[in-house]
């Protein structure tokens, strides 16, 4: 009889245990999470080029479970903690779990992955990161190899960038941390948080920049009404405030634009997206405290090439057909 030592034994059962999940009752089946999370299984040979680019042995629980279903969105997405964080008091949240290849930007080495995190939004380098979490990017879950070094079995913790990067202990491994999620019903704060917005929209006082773009409209007598009411509009449909790819979104994206060119008429792309996050995404109070970059890059693309938005020698303004019935549309909801 072959007698395995504890630190050989526990990783395999962890590992069986996960394997043994029945993928239709842990992933959720949706067209998101197949376009942004889910690869073909991994081969040996990918997982050992994302371990060596990666620096660290992933846990043989983690393979297993990419082996089963190559990332995706859990159906439960929370996992309890004793300690307060910036997404709530009691828990933490994630969006999806990354697969192990290079394929969806969402996986170990794509390129929302894990050495992008490090490289270009400062996280601490303790390990692999693996979840990404609703605040799009400001906070993380990572695989925590502080302890047992880059070949060792690491713990689970999360990572709280507005936090100065705060480590919260979850999990003493992977598959506890799995087996820990609990689903969106245990923490549901869905109507306070939309009467919490909708406060919020509806009174609380713009960011400086926001503030500044505001006081200098001439064309639209209310321009900071009609934002509250787009807002509002946005809470309602949604029960959050975020700016995503719907028609209102946009709606606020091309607000944004217009407002800060009228403004600063020599604006770059570059000087654009820089100063981007002081209007809304992170105005305080009145703000949606994070964004998702794609999403801003994507709608500037679109209307570029649509032409409602023009580039003249590198300045950017929208048209003046785009202009002209924008500045109609805010009339007509700050008239509402």
């Amino acid at each position: 009889m072959i007698i395995l030592d504890a630190k050989v034994k526990q990783p395999l059962e962890d590992a069986a245990a996960l394997a043994a999940l029945d993928p239709d009752e842990f992933w959720e089946d949706s067209e998101y999470a197949r376009e942004s999370y889910v690869s073909d299984p991994p081969s040996d040979e990918l997982i050992a080029e994302i371990e060596q680019e990666l620096g660290y042995k992933l846990p043989a629980s983690y393979i297993a479970l990419m082996k089963q279903q190559n990332g995706g969105i859990p159906r439960n997405t929370n996992f309890p903690t004793t300690e307060a964080t910036s997404w709530a008091q009691d828990h933490v949240a994630l969006t999806g779990i990354m697969g192990i290849g290079r394929d969806k930007d969402y996986s170990l080495g794509g390129g929302l992955g894990s050495r992008f995190m490090m490289e270009e939004w400062g996280y601490p380098d303790i390990g692999v990161y693996f979840a990404d979490c609703p605040s799009a990017g400001h906070d993380m879950i990572v695989l925590d190899y502080s302890a047992c070094g880059p070949d060792g079995e690491p713990t689970v913790a999360h990572v709280d960038q507005e936090g100065d990067y705060h480590i919260t202990p979850l999990a003493p491994n992977f598959a506890a941390f799995v087996l820990g999620l609990v689903h969106d019903d245990e923490y549901d704060t869905s109507e306070e948080d939309k009467a919490e917005a909708l406060e919020m929209a509806q009174n609380a006082a713009f960011s400086p920049l926001l503030s500044e773009l505001c006081d200098a409209v001439r064309e639209v007598a209310d321009v900071e009404g009609a934002i509250r009411r787009i807002s509002t509009d946005l809470i309602e449909e949604k029960g959050f405030f975020a700016l995503h790819a719907d028609e209102r979104s946009q709606l606020l994206y091309d607000v944004q634009l217009w407002l800060f060119t009228n403004q600063y008429p020599q604006t770059t792309r570059e000087h654009y997206l820089e100063r981007y996050t002081e209007m809304i995404a992170f105005g305080q109070p009145f703000g949606t405290r994070g964004y998702a970059p794609g999403f801003v890059t994507d709608w500037l693309d679109e209307r570029l090439q649509s032409g409602r938005i023009v580039e003249q020698g590198g300045y950017l303004a929208p048209s003046a057909e785009e202009e002209t019935a924008l500045i109609k549309r805010l009339r007509a909801i700050a008239a509402e």
